[in-house]
């Protein structure tokens, strides 16, 4: 009997054993594949505050879920230069290597494209791609190089007579100090750029002297171009091709060398999440501006109808999201100030009619501060023009029906007040010769007459004194008769 315990207990031992043993080995091959994983991100179109989110959340991913390599594969025009920077700042501090891709061919990684490559621990490019044109621009403020022309600016005529004078002394004074201050701006931003682009570029090893050409100048080259500059590790076909040349790379991953182990990577791609589509949505300046109207004529029809909700619940939700976003734009606050400006005017308009003049001035404040709105000229994060159009059309087409509307008011008899009174006809409630009581507009009146009034007899208004009418009686043919 005590033997049979005793292998009773040794086969328990061995079960538990074995089972922590398989524990762990299955444990193990779970963090081998965890750790043999490389994450695609598609970042495609301008970057801005919703690229942003994506980014930075997907490496915050790549972080917990210990992958072994995040590649970003690059189509872009460029983008705002807030989000660039927290997108590189990322990459910077990235516990997982990065690679940024320029991928499929024919795309490009411009502007804020050539910051995110340069910045990434590992640079590749397919083949008939392009890099470069980091000039940072504005779309006002005029030309971001040094010494360059304001576009707003209109040119002097080069048809003037020699010796004939431009402007005044004074004029021309103001003129150069206006180009100074912009020269010493654009200075200022150019440096910023250059000094921002080849600290990328020293810190992973890559040709600096190019990456401050691409600022001084907006210079794009090729792929093979940035292969023989020393701009990109190598060009790849695929992801596969990818990670197959990456493999061995070593690399610095926050100040500490790393050897990549990229040969037969299980590749997963990331997708962005309700969060990053809502946000790529409302971010953008469009979608934010129409928000921002929403929500303004909302409240305004919740206050010429209270108890309505909808319209102010609406409104007021539309409002919220317009201002999240445009806390995360590149807002000219004048733009927004003129917008708020017009709408303020053609409620005026509406208020107290004035023929055209405030409704005007608010369609026209509206339309400018609608076009100046985003302080940037990136392609996609600008308000649509012909939105601009279609709603300063609509403006004008229900400034107009307003004004239709209080001149045809204005033309047509009172139906109302003291004025209306005068001229009604009504009927004598009883026998009188001076003071009685007549029936007038379903209402009973005090009047006074300057001749005798029979009951039920037809009277006509002829004045008002306070609130007792002055009527006359009215002869028909009947009563003539009667009288006869």
């Amino acid at each position: 009997m005590k033997k049979i315990w005793l292998y009773l207990l040794v086969l328990v031992v061995l079960v538990f054993w074995a089972r922590s043993v398989l524990g762990q080995e299955t444990d193990e091959r779970a963090e081998d594949r965890v750790d043999r994983q490389a994450l695609i991100l598609d970042i495609q179109g301008p970057i801005g505050p919703a690229t942003r989110d994506f980014v930075t959340r997907a490496l915050e991913t790549a972080a917990d879920s210990s992958a072994a390599l995040v590649i970003l594969r690059l189509d872009t025009p460029g983008g705002l230069d807030a989000s660039t920077r927290d997108i590189v700042k990322a990459i910077l501090s990235s516990p997982v290597p990065v690679a940024s891709y320029v991928a499929p061919e024919g795309a490009r990684a411009a502007s804020a494209g050539t910051y995110i490559l340069l910045a990434s621990h590992v640079a590749v490019m397919s083949p008939a791609t392009n890099i470069g044109a980091a000039t940072p621009v504005s779309i006002i403020g005029g030309s971001s190089k040094p010494g360059g022309k304001n576009p707003l600016k209109p040119a002097q005529d080069s048809g003037s007579e020699e010796g004939e004078e431009s402007g005044t002394a004074e004029e021309q004074d103001n003129e150069a100090a206006g180009s100074a201050s912009e020269d010493a701006m654009s200075k200022k931003v150019i440096n910023d750029a250059v000094a921002y682009i080849r600290g990328l570029a020293d810190l992973r090893g890559r040709n600096a002297d190019w990456a401050e050409l691409a600022v001084r100048e907006a210079d794009s080259i090729t792929s093979e171009k940035a292969l023989e500059l020393g701009v990109i590790d190598f060009i790849a076909e695929n992801v596969a091709e990818l990670l197959q040349k990456a493999d061995g790379m070593a690399v610095e991953v926050n100040d500490n060398p790393v050897t990549l182990e990229t040969e037969g990577l299980v590749i997963e791609r990331l997708e962005p999440d309700w969060r990053s589509e809502f946000l790529g949505v409302i971010t953008s300046p469009t979608i934010a501006y129409i928000l921002l109207l929403i929500g303004v004529y909302g409240l305004i029809l919740e206050g010429y109808n209270p108890g309505a909700i909808l319209p102010g619940v609406v409104g007021a939700v539309c409002l919220l999201m317009a201002l999240y976003a445009f806390q995360m734009l590149p807002v000219n606050y004048a733009g927004l100030a003129l917008i708020v400006l017009g709408i303020i005017l053609m409620i005026a308009e509406v208020m107290a009619p004035s023929f055209g003049a405030l409704g005007f001035g608010g369609i026209i404040a509206m339309v400018i501060g609608s076009i100046i709105l985003i302080d940037t000229d990136v392609p996609g994060f600008v308000v649509s023009r012909p939105l601009i159009g279609a709603i300063a059309i609509l403006g004008s087409l229900g400034l107009m029906a307003i004004i239709w509307f209080a001149v045809r008011a204005r033309q047509r008899p009172v139906v109302a007040g003291r004025e209306q009174l005068i001229g009604a006809s009504g009927v004598a409630l009883e026998t009188f010769d001076g003071e009685g009581n007549v029936f007038v507009h379903s209402e009973r009146w005090n009047a006074t007459t300057d001749k005798p009034v029979r009951r039920d007899q037809q009277v006509v208004v002829t004045g008002l004194d306070g609130l007792v009418l002055k009527v006359s009686p009215v002869h028909t043919e009947e009563q003539e008769q009667e009288h006869v």
